[in-house]
């Protein structure tokens, strides 16, 4: 394992962030306006700041107006090892220009992927598989779990994000049209601990954790056909906010998918490799999941995505149909096999907790002098801040959401709204030094939003 070095990655920040023209620009403008005549279905995050980038380096970003952004965001939990990391970008190169794609057919690329995978993934999540979106990772991951048990229900939590598709869309919450009315049938929800906003909690004002396991057995026994295949779960909710459940959760939430014999599935395509300072988020709670997704941060940028099984499962794959177009194309498994690489080279896991250590200390700070500022999480390099009205009800601060954000990214900070919630992901790679000026240019726009909305 290597020592990390942030000599690759450091900045004049005298010259990092430079706002030359107030963003978006002028030239940022025209290309958007342009791109949107054909081109709808934008995020939040690029209607909020229609900004047009043009160049990626590390930890930053440049839009086609010349101004230069520190990278929180990771183009949304992303290129966690940085933009255009030498050895990714060299290892796509070489395999764009010596084999694009075989089908599933063996390559020797493919092979020492998967070798790697057997090294680094925790137990014996020995099975894999491989996509090229999230979304396809999931839906094949229900596919193993239903083969693997002959059940067809899934149980998966409020606010989780699984993807766009129909079997992903009915793991989580439905606030669309597009959606349809109602989820795929067999598909049921229920509530997970949040620790600042608990459903269930002790008499000391503590969340009481063994009250969400008794729920579970409860929906079980009377709301479900007892035909249930797994428990779906992201480790840390992205899209919910950041949220980081107690210690004690996940192993209870073992004990209770091994009682019922349901299998336990981790939706770790936002929170893999290296994102918390772990190759797998679950590591942290010593639980191993059957089933696994990874994606995101697994080809930085590259679109590669994963499903990993226990061995007891692997054979379920030849059950499913499991194969596709693109997963596991050989610039795929290249820029996957590399980012292992980065992450073992550049002792960027031990790099990764020292980070998760900066931004506690500064957003525990943040909480104790901002009255808006009602709670702040971290793990790794996945952060969050919910912005309040009042911190004794926990309204929730929409507006004051949208304002730091926009604030902060007109100084020059790129990173990720949601609402009320405000969510970073910085690469893994930052330097220290990065990381505490981009903490100060979030410090700036909540202190403005405070001052202007209080």
């Amino acid at each position: 394992m290597g020592i990390y070095d942030p000599t690759p990655y450091r900045l004049d920040l005298r010259h990092w962030p430079a706002v030359a023209v107030p963003p978006p620009g002028p030239k940022s403008k025209a290309l958007h306006e342009r791109c949107c005549r054909h081109f709808k279905g934008l995020s939040g995050q690029v209607k909020l700041f229609p900004v047009a980038f043009e160049e990626g380096s590390g930890c930053t970003l440049t839009d086609v107006d010349g101004n230069r952004y520190i990278d929180f965001s990771s183009g949304i939990y992303v290129t966690t090892l940085g933009h255009c990391h030498p050895k990714i970008s060299e290892a796509v190169q070489r395999y764009a220009g010596k084999l694009m794609n075989c089908h599933d057919f063996t390559t020797e690329i493919k092979t020492r992927l998967v070798e790697k995978m057997a090294q680094c993934l925790p137990g014996d999540l020995k099975g894999y598989q491989f996509y090229d979106c999230g979304t396809a990772a999931v839906e094949a991951g229900l596919r193993v779990c239903r083969a693997a048990t002959r059940q067809h229900e899934f149980i998966s939590c409020f606010y989780d994000f699984h993807g766009k598709t129909q079997g992903a869309v009915s793991l989580a919450e439905i606030r669309s049209p597009v959606y349809g009315p109602t989820r795929a049938p067999g598909f049921h929800m229920v509530p997970r601990p949040n620790p600042y906003r608990p459903q269930w909690s002790k008499a000391d004002g503590s969340i009481d954790t063994d009250r969400y396991i008794e729920f579970y057995e409860e929906y079980y026994e009377h709301a479900t056909a007892h035909q249930v295949a797994a428990f779906v779960i992201e480790p840390i909710q992205g899209w919910g906010g950041s949220v980081i459940p107690p210690d004690d959760f996940f192993p209870k939430l073992r004990a209770f998918c091994d009682r019922r014999k349901i299998l336990l599935m981790a939706d770790e395509v936002l929170t893999s490799m290296g994102r918390t300072g772990k190759i797998l988020c679950m590591e942290h709670w010593g639980v191993l999941p059957d089933v696994v997704t990874l994606g995101k941060g697994f080809g930085n940028g590259f679109p590669v995505t994963a499903v990993a099984v226990r061995e007891p499962f692997m054979e379920t794959f030849e059950a499913i149909s499991a194969s596709s177009s693109y997963g596991g194309n050989p610039m795929a498994c290249a820029a996957a096999l590399a980012c292992f690489e980065v992450i073992e080279d550049e002792g960027l896991l031990e790099h990764t907790l020292e980070l998760e250590r900066l931004f506690t200390r500064r957003m525990e700070a943040w909480k104790a002098r901002y009255r808006i500022v009602g709670d702040v999480r971290c793990k790794g390099c996945l952060l969050g801040v919910e912005l309040v009205k009042d911190k004794a009800t926990k309204e929730p601060f929409d507006a004051a959401g949208k304002m730091v954000y926009q604030r902060a990214f007109a100084r020059g900070l790129a990173w990720i709204p949601a609402g009320h919630i405000l969510r970073m992901s910085p690469p893994i790679v930052m330097p220290n030094e990065v990381a505490e000026k981009g903490m100060d240019l979030i410090e700036a726009a909540i202190a403005e939003t405070e001052k202007a909305l209080c």
